[in-house]
């Protein structure tokens, strides 16, 4: 398959849809949960979350020329800002005539946490549970067979002790779970409820939380990409300019948290419409990663930019990446499960990193608009559509005015109002 998409941008979505479904295999009732809209059945709907009056759809499109480890990926995006899909289509290009994106990634190991009050031995306690800690093991893994049988599990236990707190003493086990192709946070929350009574035979101590850890330090992702220079250049920039534009710009986000928190936002511009496409828990993700940028002690970037002895630039990213294939939404919702099969991932560990691919790439679009023609040209251009359909615009107005917002180097709904106005008066 080849993730090549000349001239996507220009067909309708009819279209599109007609060359992607050709491109991966769609059967004609998966084209046409995109065709027709409403994927999600209400009854459906119903049954995922409480209250619910109807469904709320995003735009669902495509990023192509993704190449990783080799292979050719299109990536689902389902995203309400303009510029995320175009950014994250055209860095993938340039990155493909380089090699594209290597990733690569941890086991998917979870962690549930048990707190434990009213010890007053916290470190005797400690050593006890960890006497114990093959019971604990086994009692965690009699309550999920199925996870056992595909080679997954509880792997060990962590005891940590926080001895001053304001609560008194507080000792904290981890149980650190091998959860396969799931996410995991119903198997370790089963996991740790079940041995919280043994933990307080153990310790003399009563339990209060018992609950994952979306801090998911023990499963990353990581990916990375090296484009020479010359691919790099604009027709206004060198090279060799654009490329140390990028690595000071990196180096601001690097040493500065307000600088960090809009480029860490720009990785997850990237990462969230994968993460949503597929039905994973795009919060969790977002809690992890912005958790694991403070590892050190201080909110810092999350990716990282050099330049190689060639003057070529390096991009990296390594981040928490806890995403499923099974259970949840990935699951119930239609379009979930063709998201998967669009991606053509057969792991968990393979979606995570396609999602920190794309991360580093609209990573790399975002400093690069920065460090040549700064971000608005190009996000303007596109948010010119957003615009005017809230002015009014319908069919062919709505391509025309976005062209005469753009031109005018003015992107306002009132003067996009004022130019339809005229336009259909004639007088525009």
């Amino acid at each position: 398959m080849d993730s090549s998409l000349p001239g996507f941008r220009a067909l309708d979505p009819a279209r599109r849809l007609a060359l992607l479904s050709q491109k991966v295999g769609m059967t004609q009732a998966e084209s046409a949960l995109l065709a027709e809209g409403s994927a999600l059945p209400l009854a459906t709907a119903d049954g995922m979350i409480e209250n619910v009056l109807g469904r709320f759809e995003l735009p669902y499109g495509v990023a192509g020329y993704f190449q990783i480890n080799g292979q050719d990926v299109l990536v689902p995006m389902a995203v309400e800002e303009p510029s995320v899909v175009a950014a994250a289509s055209f860095m993938a290009k340039l990155a493909r005539q380089a090699g594209g994106f290597q990733t690569s990634s941890t086991g998917p190991v979870m962690r549930a946490q048990i707190q434990i009050l009213g010890v007053t031995d916290p470190y005797g306690a400690r050593l006890a549970i960890l006497q114990q800690r093959q019971d604990i093991i086994d009692r965690a893994n009699s309550r999920d067979a199925m996870l056992l049988s595909l080679g997954g599990g509880c792997r060990d236990v962590e005891v940590h002790v926080f001895a001053d707190t304001r609560r008194g003493a507080m000792v904290v086990v981890h149980l650190i779970v091998d959860v396969r192709d799931a996410m995991g946070a119903n198997t370790v929350n089963t996991m740790a409820e079940f041995v919280a009574g043994r933990l307080e035979e153990i310790t003399g101590g009563h339990v209060r939380l018992r609950i994952l850890s979306n801090l998911a330090d023990l499963r990353l992702a990581r990916a990375r990409v090296q484009i020479p220079a010359s691919i790099l250049a604009t027709a206004a920039y060198p090279g060799a300019d654009v490329v140390n534009g990028i690595v000071d710009a990196y180096e601001f986000a690097a040493i500065d948290p307000y600088r960090a928190a809009t480029h860490n936002k720009g990785i997850m511009n990237g990462i969230d419409p994968v993460i949503v496409a597929t039905g994973n828990d795009w919060r969790a993700i977002e809690a992890g990663a912005h958790a694991y940028a403070c590892r050190q002690g201080r909110y810092t970037s999350l990716s990282t930019w050099e330049t190689a002895t060639n003057g070529d630039l390096v991009g990296t990213l390594e981040m928490p990446m806890a995403v499923g294939l099974v259970g949840g939404a990935t699951k119930t919702h239609p379009l979930a499960r063709l998201s998967l099969k669009i991606l053509g991932v057969q792991s968990a560990q393979a979606l995570a990193e396609v999602a920190v691919a794309v991360g580093l790439a609209q990573n790399l679009g975002a400093l690069r608009a920065l460090a040549t023609e700064g971000i608005q040209r190009g996000h303007m251009a596109l948010h010119a559509r957003n615009i005017a359909i809230n002015a009014g615009a319908v069919g062919d107005q709505v391509d025309w005015l976005a062209r005469q917002l753009v031109t005018a180097h003015d992107v306002r709904i009132d003067f996009a109002r004022s130019l339809l106005q005229k336009h259909r008066e004639g007088t525009a």
